[in-house]
């Protein structure tokens, strides 16, 4: 496939638009076009060796699930490992791709089949995704009334001069038995606090200014981390062997939560792939799954009564 049409084709397996704000996802390292792919090489850390057998099966793309360019680079030298990333993939004209937390939000993706190491369960995203765009633009909607259409010409030749002002709209309405106008129009949040201002400067259309925050719908089961609710309470053993099968690993770190023994059935699991400390922090449940959190996290958690897995983070995340 030509590298254009095999990246339109992972947007939208995952659009990027779910990833983190922090995140640093898409097309990393562009190879000069046209380029096309044949062999397709996945990994989930692109480390220099990983690069070097790269080279060697010969791969014209690298899918990473983490970014090797997080922070920006200055330049591109032979000085630092992550630098002579990128220089090696160039001189092999091997593109990079990082999906990262658009992989770990999709409702087919990272943390949903992390919870299939729970058994049968139901699970909702922690942090629910919202859509990656409005359906207008603005964050607020201002709305107000007016009486007066001298006064009311003055105050939209002034709003029209604001700028990032959108959908500003007239129509006639009838207030308390009175023939009026209404004004609507959406803005930003720094177009508001100058609506607000020249509004204000009228107590009459101050008094009749609605404003209305412009909030996102949710995405059903999109999202970051994970909570889920057993079919059935299972005991804290056998939760830990479940998990560990899933993941194959041969031990897990886990931490018994205050009160509670390696009988102590498991209902609720909150859990989040690779380094879930913020994202879990403050849910209701039996049990955190992650891949790694702080000391000091895991005494606060234990602390509560919740029990930690922890599972070392790519572990998490390797197997899907």
């Amino acid at each position: 496939m030509n590298l254009r049409e095999l990246v339109s084709a992972l947007n939208d397996f995952a659009s990027l638009s779910l990833a983190e704000s922090w995140d640093n996802v898409g097309l990393l390292v562009e190879p000069s076009p046209p380029h096309t792919v044949n062999t397709l090489f996945l990994t989930n850390d692109l480390t220099e060796e990983v690069m070097e057998e790269a080279v060697q099966k010969k791969a014209d793309l690298i899918l990473s699930y983490h970014p090797p360019i997080f922070t920006p680079l200055k330049r591109v030298t032979w000085k630092t490992w992550k630098e002579r990333l990128v220089v090696r993939a160039l001189e092999h004209r091997i593109g990079i791709y990082s999906p990262h937390t658009a992989y770990d939000a999709i409702p087919h993706g990272v943390n949903n089949w992390l919870t299939k190491g729970l058994g049968a369960c139901t699970s909702v995203p922690l942090h629910p995704s919202t859509a990656p765009s409005y359906p207008a633009e603005g964050t607020h909607r201002v709305e107000f009334c007016a009486d007066n259409t001298e006064r009311l010409d003055t105050v939209l030749s002034k709003i029209k001069d604001i700028q990032e002002i959108s959908c500003l709209t007239t129509l006639p309405a009838r207030v308390e038995g009175e023939e009026q106008t209404r004004v609507s129009l959406n803005c930003s949040q720094k177009a508001l606090l100058e609506v607000v201002a020249l509004l204000s400067q009228n107590s009459l259309l101050y008094a009749k200014t609605e404003i209305l925050l412009l909030q996102k719908p949710l995405l059903p089961h999109t999202g970051m981390g994970r909570l889920c609710t057993l079919s059935e309470p299972v005991s804290l053993s056998d939760i830990t062997e479940r998990i560990k099968s899933h993941l194959k690993l041969p031990h897990i770190r886990l931490a018994v939560g205050t009160g509670k023994t390696l009988e102590s059935p498991v209902k609720k699991a909150a859990l989040c792939a690779g380094s879930g400390g913020s994202i879990l922090k403050g849910m209701e449940a039996d049990l955190y799954l992650t891949g790694e959190m702080s000391h000091h996290d895991v005494l606060d958690v234990v602390a509560n009564g919740i029990s930690v897995i922890l599972c070392e983070h790519s572990n998490t995340e390797r197997g899907f």
